[in-house]
Order: C-alpha cells, then structure tokens, then sequence
C-alpha cells in the first residue's frame, strides 16, 4: 500500500540536499499522544470546560489546579516513545540530508529521537519555570507534583508552553521561517494546517520539493506535488536514508 507514493518520495529525498520538515500532533498519535482535531482528539471529549479555555493563559491564572489536572493528564506523556517517524527524521539529519525539524509538538519526542536542530514553536513540557524566580524544573518534577507545582521560592511553576492568547517565541520564528526559506524540500507532516501563525510559515518556502503526508485532508491548500493520506510513521519508516 502506497507503494508508488512512498516510492516518489524516496526519489525527491535522493535528490535532495537541504529538507526541512514542518510536523504537528499527528506526528506523535503514533506514540500514543492523542492530537487535538481528530475524532479521537482532545477536542471531541467532553470536560468541565473545553481544552481550549483551559489551555488559556487567562485560564491558567485564574484556575491553576484545574489548568494542572487537565494538563498532567492530557498533555504530560513522558513514558511515550519515539516512533518510526521521529527516528527516520534523526536519521536523514545524521546523513546530513536534513537540516532542521520545525515542530508544534511539545512532547521533545524528536530530541528523544536524536534530532539535534529542533524549533519548537510552542515551547515543551520539559522546560518549566517559575513566575517568582525563574527557576527552572523537569518534566518528572512537574508529574510528581500534588496539585499546582510550587517553586522552593514558594512561586507558581508553568510549563514553558504556548497557551492560547499568547505569543510565538520571535527569534524562534525567523529560525524557523529562515530554515524553510532556504529548504530544497519541505516535507509537512501530521498537521491539519489550521492552527496559525504556524500554518503560514509554509507560504516561505521557495525550493523545489513540497511534499504532504497526513491521514487526513489539511485545512490549507498547498499546492503540494507529492500528498500522501496515511500515518506518517507507517510513510518514513519505509524511507532509506
């Protein structure tokens, strides 16, 4: 299945020398972090409050623990593991063939993976830090914590994730639109490109290859000459780099 795509896409991998992948939550289903848009999303359960509200800045402060509860049990997956996907994007970085992975993941399943140039557009799970003094915690702090993760300053601890109404990181911006500007290939991945600013940074790129593999039909037309509808990681692993 799929035989003739993956066999296109092996070809332009060949005859490239600058790729840059552009992923999202689909990247990551396939290690079992459920994405947010799909059936099976986040969005389709049913809480108190919709996951947008709580994964809010406005919300964050005004109800951390139950900012807390929905985020150790929804956006905290740290026994998860790195799947075919992430692995073969370590490996064409390795073979000098990719130059960098701009992700809206938050998981670090990439560095996980040994992806060495990693833009993470909405932060990670494993930076946290505290509003009082900036102190830095892991990941495995922030999931032993009861209730709302306290600083030794006594400060409450954030995740160093963007929540809706905040803003992008904009260094973290020119690296990455700078990347996908100066890409040969573009291979998006696992995204319903829907979710922006990050969906725009595509409409940089100017080289030659762009290429889309997701399960799914993406919310933004891209004029893609390769489009693959099928798990990503089920697509790269069959890749050699």
């Amino acid at each position: 299945m799929y035989e003739k795509e993956i066999t296109a896409l092996q070809k332009i991998i060949d005859e490239s020398e600058n790729i840059v992948f552009f992923g999202g939550a689909g990247v990551s289903t396939e290690s079992g972090i459920p994405d947010f848009r799909s059936e099976d999303g986040l969005y389709h359960e049913k809480y108190s409050y919709p996951p947008e509200r709580i994964l809010s800045h406005s919300f964050f402060l005004q109800y951390p623990e139950i900012f807390y509860q929905f985020y150790k049990e929804k956006m905290l997956y740290l026994d998860a593991p790195a799947n075919p996907a992430h692995k073969k994007l370590a490996e064409l970085e390795e073979a000098g063939k990719l130059k960098a992975v701009v992700t809206q993941n938050i998981d670090g399943l990439h560095q996980k993976a040994g992806s060495k140039v990693v833009y993470e557009l909405h932060g990670s799970i494993h930076r946290n830090y505290c509003l009082h003094c900036g102190k830095f915690y892991s990941a495995e702090f922030m999931q032993e914590a009861e209730g709302v993760p306290k600083c030794s300053c006594g400060g409450v601890i954030k995740p160093d994730v963007v929540l809706y109404e905040e803003s992008l990181d904009g260094t973290l911006i020119q690296d990455a639109i700078r990347a996908i500007a100066h890409a040969d290939t573009l291979i998006i991945g696992g995204t319903s490109l829907v979710v922006y600013p990050a969906a725009g940074f595509i409409d940089y790129f100017r080289g030659k290859h762009l290429v889309l593999i997701n399960k799914a039909e993406t919310g933004k037309t891209v004029g893609a000459d390769l489009i693959i509808n099928a798990p990503i990681g089920e697509v790269l692993g069959k890749i050699q780099s």
